[in-house]
């Protein structure tokens, strides 16, 4: 990681921690009991990738990274969330996420579970608030919580997550272009959906043109991409230690890169997609410095 993306990542992350303490007070309007639930998950030690992809974009298209801090909170609540609702017995039923136990296993099902709606209500709050913090006009305020809608709901987010579900326990049941097709629908969705939609938010704030937004999306897609592909190479060759977690994917038969692709040609195909990355930002100049750097260290990174 370079010393800049470590810095931008470092300062993004405190004050974005600033922002939701803030907003999940002891003085907030929510019982304690959900309160600290949302709290739990929330500050469990994520990357706060998604903030700071809001705020580089937002920094793209000449803005400031300090004005969308809100909406950068309001994105890492709803991936939040939805890893609360992952972790779910119903869902992949995981007993550790960043190597702490899972919402579920400290609170219960049930509170596990309001805590997600919470936090996915209270993200549009705090992205409304965002759009007003920045002064943008109806029209703009209503395409901003359209972005993140879309980002997160069936046709992005959640409908990746189904599409998941759909595909466990693929092995001998699916033909081959049929399994390379479904998988890169689920991550363009379950994982890049939201990615895209945090590059779109910032630009959107920052009152960027329809081809700065065009070209985010483009940057948007290739890393949620390479992120996957990076997430599922870890799974095989990775620390579980650092990595936080039990198990693998190929233990409980997941359709992953690798175990359709193998390493090399997943590796491979995480590289292309950097390249296309890299492209996609060339009109930004230096300002797109810390989005050039995210995009190599994704493949580059150990957990």
């Amino acid at each position: 990681m370079t010393t800049l993306l470590q810095r931008y990542l470092e300062t993004t992350s405190r004050r974005v921690d600033a922002v939701l303490d803030r907003l999940l007070s002891p003085k907030s309007e929510e019982p304690a009991a959900i309160r600290k639930a949302m709290r739990y998950s929330l500050f469990a030690g994520g990357k706060r990738l998604r903030p700071c992809l809001v705020a580089a974009a937002a920094e793209c298209c000449g803005g400031r990274a300090a004005r969308v801090l809100k909406a950068g909170a309001a994105i890492e609540m709803i991936h939040t969330y939805s890893l609360i609702h992952d972790d779910l017995p119903a869902m992949d039923d995981d007993n550790l996420r960043r190597g702490k136990p899972t919402s579920h296993k400290v609170f219960g099902e049930a509170l596990a579970i309001l805590a997600g709606d919470g936090l996915l209500t209270l993200a549009f709050e705090t992205a409304a608030q965002s759009a007003q913090d920045c002064d943008l006009g109806s029209k703009a305020t209503a395409e901003l919580i359209r972005v993140i809608a879309v980002g997160a709901g069936t046709s992005g987010m959640v409908g990746g997550q189904a599409a998941d579900l759909s595909a466990e326990r693929w092995q001998g049941r699916l033909a081959r272009g049929r399994a390379r097709s479904l998988l890169e629908y689920i991550h363009l969705h379950k994982t890049g959906s939201l990615i895209t939609a945090s590059l779109e938010a910032g630009a959107i704030l920052a009152g960027g043109s329809p081809a700065a937004r065009r070209r985010l999306r483009a940057y948007g897609r290739a890393i949620g991409l390479s992120f996957q592909i990076a997430d599922d190479i870890l799974d095989v060759v990775g620390d579980k230690k650092k990595l936080g977690k039990k198990g693998s994917d190929a233990a409980n038969r997941k359709l992953t890169f690798v175990s359709l692709y193998g390493l090399e040609e997943a590796r491979a195909k995480a590289e292309s997609l950097t390249r296309e990355a890299h492209r996609q930002l060339r009109s930004f100049g230096s300002r797109g410095q810390v989005l050039h750097d995210l995009a190599d260290y994704i493949i580059a990174r150990d957990r």
